[in-house]
């Protein structure tokens, strides 16, 4: 799997890839990712909505699409199956693994799906090109093919507090994950789900957004109480950040990630679990 290139691999092969601005903010961020790629992105990449491009028949938010939209979807990027997708973002909450996992799930060639160690910060920083232009697209005929193993789902996720048949590690911050620190979405209790184990994604990336090297991420995990070695499926508010433990993870293992899509934004709204 090619699950990182740096931003100096995708500087020498812009005209060679389809690039994907992923880049998604929190309710309370108060920013505008669309309003931001307009204004500057780097060349020759395309903006993905992440809220628009998921599953509009449910509340929760950005939960995977069905089969059939995410390949008109990605058929209006004009992306095909062959196609080296490099996916960045320019957000605190490292939104561009959420796309990463969804190109994974839908089938797409794991070596041919990579995110941008570093994100636009570390591109800016290096004074590498960015334009206000947009490219043109030629619509193409995307074909997918669900791998259903790679998301969990609430009755899995309860049902498994008794079974422990895989650990669930938790991407949110250990004041939201123990109940400290209110939920940014306002309808949602506090807390985290019985037996989870806390890993924040902060402390899997460098100070300039990379990923910290595999044996530092093993010492991470075991830091943490995880055991390498046994099953693991990811959470966090919305399914969002799960996928960035979701990655690393896979640096370490080479496995796929398994998300519970619905994540606390789901699992917060039961007040009586």
């Amino acid at each position: 799997m090619k699950q990182l290139v740096s931003t100096e691999w995708l500087g020498k092969n812009l005209d060679n890839v389809k690039i994907l601005d992923a880049s998604w903010h929190l309710p309370n961020a108060n920013r505008n990712s669309l309003e931001e790629f307009e204004i500057e992105h780097i060349v020759n990449s395309i903006f993905f909505d992440i809220d628009k491009n998921s599953n509009q028949k449910t509340n929760l938010p950005h939960m995977l699409p069905y089969k059939e939209d995410w390949e008109m979807i990605v058929s209006t990027l004009g992306i095909s199956n062959s196609d080296h997708v490099i996916v960045y973002d320019n957000s605190d909450v490292f939104s561009s693994c959420r796309v990463w996992y969804t190109f994974l799930y839908f089938g797409h060639d794991s070596n041919l799906v990579s995110v941008l160690d570093g994100g636009y910060k570390k591109w800016i920083k290096e004074k590498r090109p960015i334009t206000n232009q947009k490219i043109n697209v030629e619509k193409t005929k995307y074909l997918s093919n669900e791998n259903t193993s790679l998301v969990i789902n609430k009755d899995e996720v309860n049902k498994n507090i008794m079974d422990k048949k895989f650990q669930l590690l938790d991407a949110r911050g250990k004041e939201r994950f123990l109940g400290l620190q209110p939920e940014p979405r306002k309808e949602l209790r506090s807390g985290n789900i019985k037996g989870s184990i806390n890993l924040p994604f902060q402390e899997l990336l460098k100070e300039d957004r990379t990923f910290k090297k595999k044996d530092e991420l093993i010492e991470i995990f075991k830091i943490n109480k995880v055991s390498i070695q046994k099953e693991m499926a990811f959470t966090c508010g919305s399914g969002v950040t799960a996928c960035i433990l979701g990655l690393a993870n896979s640096i370490i293992s080479g496995k796929k990630p398994v998300i519970y899509d619905g994540s606390w934004a789901e699992y917060g709204l039961d007040k009586k679990i």
